[in-house]
């Protein structure tokens, strides 16, 4: 059976748990395959809400196996938080599983993280501060604490030094701030190995056994396309790959294995943390847009910058994905509006572009160019076919996926898990 990718079509906060649930007891494995808690999932099961940063989404379908996978990097303290959390809440976490190879965030690496973005001013990026890009960087420059080392203390003690020789240099000289001991990190980090030690295995074989035995793998990333480190607007994005080629990386699964990608998509688009924006709004549409949608982080709680759907960047995740299928969602909050513009192209100093400017300073200087659509003010939280959407709605969407260049598949309607509109299957 192949695998199945989902990813974020703008900046991150699209609600790619919205598609996760319209698969619901037909995929059978779901894999985080990037990021760490610097983003988060918030799915509504029977108006109850939940917030999920570490977790994959798919910890709340009883009938699937939620997995970790190498690519992310992981705050032991948030996830076994995140994990007794929902324990308390009725939820089982028994059938969770992490790899070996995935990364594990030091303190000083949360330190690090922390004084760097205050040491950059005004020229700061906007990350969390939670120790997501150092803990990377520390992959990268083949430094990095894995989660197999917690069950060798020898080996936990000899990295975490060869760390900090380097690493108290920079907080103490460049910084001005206190060492870190190396007793410190393995205080913090060695109490976890015993709960962990049952739910690590090597993920790979395990993916690779469950396709071979006909299983659904869906792969889900954290953060989304515009937020990749390769292909988002750098530097403004994320430590790690958040596109459909990431998730191969970042599970162990061939490409030759993944048939579908679906990317989601928000009827407007939001971003949080610095950088350009092109159609963001500073007027009373922008408020109307994050009150009406509840546009705050999941994981930090911060006000995200709001702006009407641009489809240029819509283009840019087809083209980059491979995208087979949209979900856009939130298409409810677009109620009540008497014009629903689209950004179709951008202006950079006179000259139209279709597509995403190659060069970074044009993209911060793109103006958008929009289209109108007439709004719809009927009620279409209840709505769960395509034909009873109001005229303007399904207008709407179509439009959109004609300018996207790939089928609009699902609609979101609504908050709840069940309030989705489903037109073609998002599975084989």
């Amino acid at each position: 059976m192949p695998a199945i990718v989902l990813v974020g079509a703008q900046w991150g906060d699209e609600g790619k748990g919205k598609a996760t649930d319209l698969m619901g007891s037909d995929v059978h494995y779901v894999v985080k395959f990037n990021g760490g808690n610097n983003a988060g999932h918030t799915i509504v099961i029977d108006g109850e809400k939940y917030a999920l940063h570490l977790l994959p989404s798919g910890i709340l379908t009883p009938t699937c196996t939620p997995v970790i996978g190498n690519g992310v990097v992981i705050d032991l303290e948030v996830l076994f938080r995140e994990i007794d959390d929902l324990e308390a809440r009725g939820v089982s976490t028994e059938k969770l599983v992490v790899s070996a190879n995935a990364h594990v965030i030091t303190p000083y690496n949360r330190t690090l993280d922390k004084v760097g973005e205050r040491f950059l001013g005004s020229r700061k990026i906007g990350t969390t501060g939670r120790g997501i890009g150092p803990t990377y960087a520390d992959k990268m420059s083949r430094n990095g604490i894995r989660v197999q080392d917690l069950f060798d203390p020898h080996i936990l003690e000899q990295k975490v030094e060869a760390a900090l020789a380097f690493k108290n240099q920079v907080l103490t000289k460049i910084y001005n701030r206190r060492a870190i001991s190396v007793q410190e990190v393995m205080d913090e980090l060695l109490p976890y190995a015993e709960r962990l030690a049952p739910m690590v295995t090597d993920t790979t074989l395990l993916l690779e056994q469950a396709l071979n035995e006909g299983r659904n793998v869906l792969l889900e990333a954290g953060q989304a396309t515009l937020l990749d480190v390769d292909h988002g607007t750098y530097p403004y994005v994320t430590s790690s790959s958040a596109t459909a080629g990431g998730a191969c990386t970042g599970s162990g699964i061939p490409p030759t294995r993944v048939s579908r990608v679906i990317a989601v998509l928000k009827a407007y688009t939001t971003r949080v943390g610095e950088g350009p924006f092109p159609t963001e709004l500073f007027d009373d549409d922008g408020e109307f847009l994050r009150k009406t949608g509840a546009e705050y982080g999941t994981t930090t709680g911060r006000p995200r910058r709001c702006g009407w759907m641009d489809v240029v960047i819509g283009r840019y995740a087809t083209r980059i994905n491979g995208v087979t299928d949209f979900v856009v969602t939130k298409l409810d909050v677009l109620t009540g509006l008497e014009k629903v513009p689209i950004c179709v192209a951008y202006d950079v100093d006179g000259v139209r572009h279709d597509e995403m400017p190659v060069n970074q300073s044009d993209f911060h200087h793109a103006k958008p160019i929009y289209e109108e659509m007439d709004g719809w003010w009927e009620d279409i939280t209840g709505v769960r076919t395509f034909e009873d959407l109001p005229a303007n709605a399904q207008a709407y969407i179509l439009r959109v996926e004609e300018l996207i260049g790939a089928r609009v598949s699902a609609i979101g309607v609504g908050p709840g898990r069940d309030a989705i509109i489903a037109r073609h299957p998002l599975l084989d």
